[in-house]
């Protein structure tokens, strides 16, 4: 049998744990550094003295992302893979031969790198990453308020939409300043709540008003304060970086990026949001039905501007775990359910939203496919296809043009029929229209 070709007899391969790197050069013998930052420099030296000119590791927690700026300032390739397309042969793993193992199918050209933002896109997804932890430990607290007045009895997050709203939060902070008359506490609320719900209001600020509860209240008040001057500070430094991916304002940018959507709660409260992530794109990806600034802001962070570095939309759904792997055996063939990664799980939160809306064409998609498939298989294939509408805007340019719903429903009622014209054909029978028959 004919060997695998060694197509790079250099090629490097390094097993990146917490405390030490395992590297191997060419399937060789392993060598052992340390992660400490000398340490490190001394392993980017020591590759360059050997001739190393591409290194292939696997993208293990965060313990990889300071030794891939290292070795890419350094002046060599870096290849990134995924741990589960390179496993070796079970009950024969260790750090040793993961090296080797790696360095092996890196030199025989077995591996498929990875993709990895350039650095300017590693900062806003950090700062991203980061604002969605604070957001994520403020909803928690806002939990913890709710769980206050429960043990109180206290039902006003029942009543009002949002305990942490301007009415809300004002009762809420007059309640821990120690006013406890619920007429009092209803002045406190919007003409709109004093108006259509006072009564309400009223009878769900009677409470217990115990010491312990109050305590918690007051607790968890506090950290929610806490978190939105943390995502405060995140939001001036994404603007920072977005103005530095941007470049300076452009004449005929405000007139390019038109209208922004109205976003939610969690929105960053950046001056000119819309206008940064068009110059940013250099088109509106916005016009995409449930793409909103946000929305847009979050994607931008994992992918960047340059799609094209998938060849197709296909390539691209397939990363994001939105489209079906195939799995082939024989004469047996079945799909292959992929993981979502965070853009995939982006489009879904996108998908949920423009299959809410009445009068798009994709809302009526997303309708027509959950009477058949469930409201899950729907969301993923709406998903699908805005990921790829994406894709288009992106790489080509092409605009997004919404049909509405009644040109949808019109060429889904033309599919229907030329699946019945065929099935009549089938069975030599022939399609009549109703206005014929009653002639």
């Amino acid at each position: 049998m004919k060997a695998l070709p060694i197509l790079n007899e250099k090629a490097t391969g390094i097993d990146v744990g917490s405390e030490l790197l395992h590297v191997s050069i060419g399937g060789g013998v392993p060598k052992v550094f340390h992660t400490l930052t000398r340490e490190v420099q001394a392993l980017v030296g020591w590759l360059r003295e050997e001739g190393v000119g591409t290194v292939a590791m696997e993208a293990t927690g965060v313990y990889w992302m300071y030794l891939y700026e290292a070795l890419q300032a350094g002046g060599l390739e870096v290849v990134m893979v995924n741990g589960g397309h390179v496993r070796n042969v079970p009950g024969r793993k260790t750090d040793m031969a993961d090296c080797q193992w790696l360095a092996t199918l890196h030199a025989h050209g077995l591996l498929r790198p990875g993709f990895v933002p350039c650095e300017a896109i590693r900062r806003l997804q950090d700062y991203m990453r980061l604002r969605d932890d604070h957001v994520e430990m403020a909803s928690s607290h806002v939990q913890h308020m709710q769980k206050a007045l429960e043990r109180m009895n206290v039902k006003l997050h029942d009543v009002i939409s949002d305990l942490t709203g301007v009415s809300g939060l004002k009762v809420v902070r007059a309640i821990v300043a120690g006013e406890r008359e619920p007429v009092r506490l209803l002045e406190l609320c919007d003409v709109q709540i004093k108006r259509h719900k006072a009564e309400r209001v009223v009878e769900s600020l009677r409470g217990t008003w115990k010491a312990e509860h109050l305590f918690a209240l007051r607790q968890a008040l506090s950290g929610w304060e806490f978190y939105q001057g943390q995502l405060r500070e995140c939001d001036q430094a994404i603007e920072q970086v977005l103005r530095a991916i941007g470049g300076p304002a452009q004449e005929g940018d405000s007139s390019r990026s038109g209208a922004s959507k109205p976003g939610g709660t969690n929105t960053p409260q950046i001056q000119g949001l819309h206008r940064l992530l068009v110059q940013m794109c250099g088109c509106d990806p916005t016009t995409l039905p449930g793409m909103a600034d946000y929305s847009l802001l979050r994607v931008l962070s994992e992918v960047g501007t340059e799609l094209n570095k998938w060849p197709t939309e296909k390539h691209f759904t397939a990363w994001t775990g939105l489209a079906p792997g195939s799995a082939q055996s024989g004469k047996r063939r079945k799909n292959q359910t992929r993981r979502r990664n965070r853009v995939g799980q982006f489009f879904s939160a996108m998908a949920r939203s423009a299959g809410n809306s009445i009068d798009t064409a994709l809302g009526g998609c997303y309708r027509r496919l959950k009477a058949r498939r469930g409201g899950l298989v729907a969301n993923k294939a709406l998903a699908r296809k805005l990921a790829a509408m994406f894709w288009r805007v992106m790489v080509h340019g092409i605009e997004y043009v919404e049909q509405g719903l009644k040109h949808y429903q019109a060429r889904a009622a033309l599919s229907e029929q030329r699946v019945l014209r065929k099935l009549a054909s089938k069975h030599g029978l022939e399609l009549v229209p109703r206005s014929a028959t009653a002639t």
